[in-house]
């Protein structure tokens, strides 16, 4: 694979939510755009992106048409989404109903998570390898004074080189902010020493592409509790890969801001245990929870339902909804070395 062009022009999609376009964020947006004035880089917001909450709620094909354009646009090198959010799935139809997507997509960049698991699936599904872990909102717009600089590492590698070569550990993690107004804008966040990537089982040492995102994102394709047509149109345009496609593959699973209780996360670790995924994938990798909630109670979790002391589950990825975030390239080679405390990629 050809290491991608400095990354010159982004555009910015609001495939989930359509919080980007309300008044209540205007002083977040401005600082991620002077961040990214700063770096010389031009910001394109796709037409129905700053279109706010209902109309994105109502119109997921607008939505649709926006990654579309994105993709067809040459004069943009990354789509980068604004934040997550929680029915990207309804997207599907108008983008897999006639190839779409498979006559629109281009090989750029595109980084979101969360929510945008989903998207991360449908563009694996026509061949391009994503980027997993930040977006325009949570990370480029950090009401700091500066990103938060192990986010920002990460960040500027891919915007300068197309890649992320290796991934290591933050130093510190933080807790997440309960204010977002304008009044707290310049003040930091609470700051915690950060242990590490933690082996909870099987060698230390493994590879494999990875794939995966956000469990409670996954959960929804086999789950109609919060939509109750998510698990109809995931099959009808077949979202979640075979297990042809996942064998040898990593599996990258994070938890959202709603911090599963774990009963919940129970459920959604054996739905994908039925799927046979456990039985393929060579290894698991798992972000830090926000806050480090219900840290022991999901490790004991993920360990008694894959049930396979062999299959190795490494946990405390900066990655996800805790804070600092990392970026995770999908569909290259990884590998993953636990003593050495690093992941490096392939390309």
């Amino acid at each position: 694979v050809s290491v991608m062009k400095k990354v010159k022009t982004i555009g910015i999609v609001s495939l989930s939510s359509g919080i980007l376009g309300e008044d209540f964020v205007q002083h977040e947006v401005k600082i991620g755009l002077e961040r990214l004035e700063k770096l010389g880089i031009q910001v394109k917001f796709m037409e129905h992106a700053c279109k706010g909450l209902k109309y994105i709620s109502e119109h997921p094909e607008d939505r649709a048409k926006d990654l579309l354009n994105a993709f067809q646009d040459d004069s943009i090198d990354m789509i980068l989404c604004a934040i997550g959010g929680e029915d990207t799935y309804r997207l599907l139809p108008y983008l897999f109903e006639y190839d779409e997507l498979k006559n629109a997509v281009k090989e750029k960049i595109f980084l979101g998570f969360s929510d945008t698991t989903f998207n991360h699936l449908m563009l694996h599904k026509v061949g391009l390898n994503t980027f997993y872990g930040q977006a325009f909102l949570p990370d480029v717009c950090e009401l700091d004074e500066e990103m938060l600089p192990y986010t920002e590492k990460y960040f500027l590698e891919l915007l300068e080189t197309g890649i992320i070569h290796e991934i290591t550990p933050s130093d510190v993690w933080y807790e997440e902010r309960s204010d977002y107004s304008a009044e707290v804008v310049g003040t930091k966040r609470i700051m915690h020493a950060n242990q590490g990537f933690e082996l909870l089982q099987g060698s230390g040492v493994f590879q494999g592409k990875i794939l995966g995102g956000c469990i409670d994102s996954l959960y929804d394709i086999f789950d109609t509790t919060r939509h109750s047509d998510s698990v109809e149109l995931c099959r009808k345009y077949d979202l979640f890969p075979n297990l042809e496609d996942w064998k040898g593959k990593i599996l990258l699973l994070e938890s959202s801001e709603e911090q599963p209780t774990p009963e919940k996360y129970r459920h959604m670790i054996e739905a994908l245990k039925n799927t046979g995924i456990f039985d393929v994938i060579h290894g698991i990798l798992v972000g830090k929870p926000m806050d480090e909630m219900y840290t022991k109670e999901y490790q004991e979790i993920l360990v008694d339902i894959v049930n396979n002391p062999n299959l190795p589950i490494v946990w405390n990825l900066n990655v996800g909804h805790a804070t600092p975030r990392t970026i995770v390239p999908f569909g290259v080679m990884a590998k993953v070395d636990v003593e050495k405390q690093k992941i490096s990629f392939k390309y």
